[in-house]
């Protein structure tokens, strides 16, 4: 399967790391950053669809061991998520920014940045 870049740099991170809260960390935003990058995309389906992918997300990332400052920044994240707009996305990921960096590098941090800049552009485009 094909994912974007930042999807990928991430998958390559997770996969550098030793079994642990960091790796779960990393997981997390790997698969916050692919529903994230869904969310960018005009829906055929609806916000119904959107929302409940977001509820999935949810629900998978409370399952995982997660380091401390990326937790709380997660749940944050995770409530903005909700309105599955690209401002939300924009927001969730720019939130996520420096507790990626304190807990898993700069190459997560990286990501965030280059997400929240997607949202950005994209927001711009609908009058978001």
């Amino acid at each position: 399967m094909t994912w974007s870049p930042d999807t990928d740099a991430l998958l390559r991170l997770t996969a550098e790391m030793v079994r642990g809260p960091r790796r779960d960390g990393c997981f997390a935003l790997w698969l916050l950053v692919r529903v994230a990058e869904d969310l960018l995309l005009p829906s055929p389906d609806g916000d119904r669809t959107r929302r409940r992918r977001v509820q999935a997300l949810e629900q998978r990332c409370s399952s995982l061991t997660l380091p401390a400052p990326l937790r709380r920044a997660l749940t944050g994240a995770l409530l903005t998520l909700r309105d599955a707009t690209p401002e939300a996305v924009r927001l969730a990921a720019t939130q996520l920014v420096p507790p990626a960096r304190e807990t898993l590098g700069p190459g997560a941090a990286e990501v965030l940045e280059s997400v929240a800049r997607k949202a950005r552009v994209a927001a711009l485009g609908t009058g978001g």
